[in-house]
């Protein structure tokens, strides 16, 4: 959208969001204790079943990201708190002129001692030309928390045959373990962002990726299970899957955007066993 006072400058309005939440443990339930919304983003907990973990669902109401836009989110689980945080709907980040700067996201999770978290965003769609810096930092304290989360990106709306050809893309993840970096795992294409994804040692001419991420003291005995799920996988999807120091940490590439979705919530399934998928992850 054009701001009317910039029409003549070749300005665009640029989109802005802040989100903060913290869950907290009462009694034996969780709940969401703080919220805090501004600009773009809001968030939305739908009825859950009694007894089980709550869902917060995050909405971009700006419909997407274009170049300029800047994101960011917080959320925190407090002491022995479980709960689950999912988007409503993929993310999708459009073309950016060539003066545009990147399309900015910054998360920020933190897991207390006894924390269980769970960060199911759905799927980042990245169209032609588009333009994204994102980093998602995870802080785990000591206390043995339990953390779950997915990453994924799909280059083009590939079912409309609209294929991601030049752009860019930074993503970058932390983990950090009481203040200590434990794990940094940095994604950048830029340019022929196809040309790139053809090569074996990045894509092998996947057009969708997907890493995913767990830790706490359980997830050692998890990672034969999910080898074993990742190897029933649809054709096209590769995949490895490895744990160390209670890490387990797997990343996925698929010929396409479906075949990944069905290999991550067969993932998902194994690494938390018992639980349902948020409903927006069904749709």
């Amino acid at each position: 959208m054009v701001d009317a006072a910039q029409a003549g400058t070749g300005h665009l309005a640029r989109s802005a969001g802040r989100l903060a939440l913290s869950f907290r443990r009462r009694g034996a339930r969780t709940v969401l204790f703080e919220r805090a919304e501004a600009g773009a983003l809001r968030v939305r907990l739908p009825r859950h079943e009694p007894h089980t973990p709550p869902v917060a669902v995050t909405l971009n109401n700006a419909g997407g990201l274009a170049g300029g836009d800047d994101l960011a989110i917080t959320v925190r689980w407090e002491r022995g708190a479980a709960a689950a945080v999912a988007s409503a709907a993929a993310e999708r980040v459009y073309r950016a002129r060539a003066e545009d700067a990147p399309a900015r996201v910054r998360v920020r999770l933190e897991v207390a001692a006894e924390a269980s978290a769970t960060w199911l965003p759905q799927e980042t769609i990245l169209f032609d030309q588009a333009k994204l810096d994102r980093e998602t930092r995870i802080a785990l304290a000591d206390g043995s928390p339990s953390f779950v989360g997915v990453e994924a990106v799909v280059f083009g709306r590939l079912a409309r045959g609209e294929v991601m050809r030049t752009g860019m893309l930074r993503d970058r993840i932390v983990l950090e373990r009481a203040g200590r970096p434990v794990l940094i795992d940095p994604t950048r294409l830029a340019g022929n962002v196809a040309a790139a994804l053809d090569r074996p040692a990045v894509a092998g001419g996947g057009r969708a990726v997907a890493v995913i991420l767990a830790a706490g003291p359980e997830v050692a005995a998890l990672v034969e299970p999910l080898r074993d799920v990742l190897a029933h996988a649809p054709d096209g999807v590769e995949h490895g899957a490895s744990a160390w120091d209670g890490i387990l940490f797997a990343r996925l590439v698929a010929a396409d955007g479906l075949s990944l979705r069905r290999t991550l919530i067969d993932a998902l399934a194994i690494l938390r066993p018992g639980q349902h998928l948020p409903r927006v992850w069904q749709c």
